[in-house]
């Protein structure tokens, strides 16, 4: 099978600098031979940091990079001179990231703007020297700090694609295509299921040199949300998008409950999705006559906006793009 080149999800051991532990010394030279302490302060840690960066679209880079592992801090030296700080690692990663403790599946930093910085995994401290330590009463303390130890644990990124509008629908149901000629995107186009198995991105260029961004995800099928098919994979992409285009093709056999299949999958995944802002698109409707456009309109649901396009003929693509521009720029709640 071909090695795609979009990794949209890495599983990476991380593990932050341990803190340098402190210094126990006493200040001894030809002009004083019992001086106070002045043991230095152990360095911290080096951080493991994720930085975004808008010109990366996968997770493709860190494919290989599997162990991560921070520097050490340094451990104090004598005159008070405190120990060099362990070095930063800085990973970059496309918009849409989001980081996860594999063991928990708690989420631990999410990346959406270009130039971002989020400390992933602190250094730990670096330890006091025994001349903090010293007192009164105590002069002489033989006491310094270890440094505190770094966070460590397998870790995994995973991608969820950032873009306006994304492509619902069955396998087949004619996405790919509708992106190949709404932008100047070259998604793979043939006639079995399952052609698209990552996401694809374009942009539609709209009136007055505006645009939005448009996504092809892979199709889903029934038990999607139970992991079926490309499952998880393809449900946890249509997060980011703001509006959901649901493509059905004209020949399929029950056009509403096609559409019902596909909102019930996303509400086992995620109830939140079915906030997001519904239009309805019949593909392939240059196979229909003025008839059965009325009968397959009846069937819709009324709530959502519909509509019969054609990729092939360019049928209703203009008045498509009207109304994903009118509802990507409308605050007005879904119905």
């Amino acid at each position: 099978m071909e090695k795609s080149n979009f990794v949209d999800q890495i599983r990476i051991f991380c593990r932050s600098g341990h803190g340098g532990p402190g210094n126990k010394h006493f200040l001894r030279n030809k002009f004083t031979a019992l001086g106070g302490p002045d043991g230095g302060d152990g360095g911290r840690g080096a951080h493991i940091i994720l930085k975004g960066n808008s010109n990366l679209w996968t997770l493709l880079h860190l494919r290989y990079y599997k162990n991560v592992l921070a520097e050490n801090g340094e451990k104090g030296g004598a005159n008070n001179c405190h120990g060099r700080d362990g070095k930063d690692i800085i990973i970059e990663v496309p918009l849409g990231t989001i980081a996860k403790d594999e063991e928990t599946g708690e989420k631990e930093a999410e990346i959406l703007e270009d130039g971002q910085e989020i400390i992933w995994l602190k250094g730990g401290r670096g330890g006091l020297g025994n001349a903090h330590f010293a007192t009164p009463t105590n002069q002489a303390p033989e006491h310094a700090q270890p440094g505190e130890p770094g966070i460590e644990g397998w870790k995994v990124l995973e991608l969820k694609v950032l873009a306006d509008v994304g492509l619902v629908g069955f396998p087949n149901a004619g996405k790919s295509t509708l992106l190949s000629v709404v932008t100047a995107a070259k998604p793979k186009i043939a006639n079995y299921a399952f052609t698209t198995i990552t996401p694809n991105l374009g942009m539609v260029e709209y009136r007055d040199g505006k645009s939005f961004c448009i996504a092809d995800l892979p199709g889903i099928i029934e038990g999607a949300a139970e992991g079926k098919g490309l499952g998880h994979r393809f449900l946890r992409h249509i997060e980011r998008n703001s509006v959901l285009l649901f493509l059905i093709p004209a020949d399929s056999a029950d056009h509403k409950k096609e559409f019902e299949v596909l909102v019930n999958e996303l509400e086992q995944y995620n109830p939140e999705l079915l906030h997001k802002q519904f239009i309805i698109a019949i593909s392939k409707s240059d196979m229909l006559d003025d008839e059965l456009k009325e009968a397959i309109q009846k069937e819709l649901p009324k709530e959502y906006p519909s509509l019969f396009i054609s990729s092939v003929t360019g049928l209703g693509l203009v008045n498509l793009k009207d109304e994903l521009w009118k509802v990507l720029n409308t605050n007005a709640p879904k119905i």
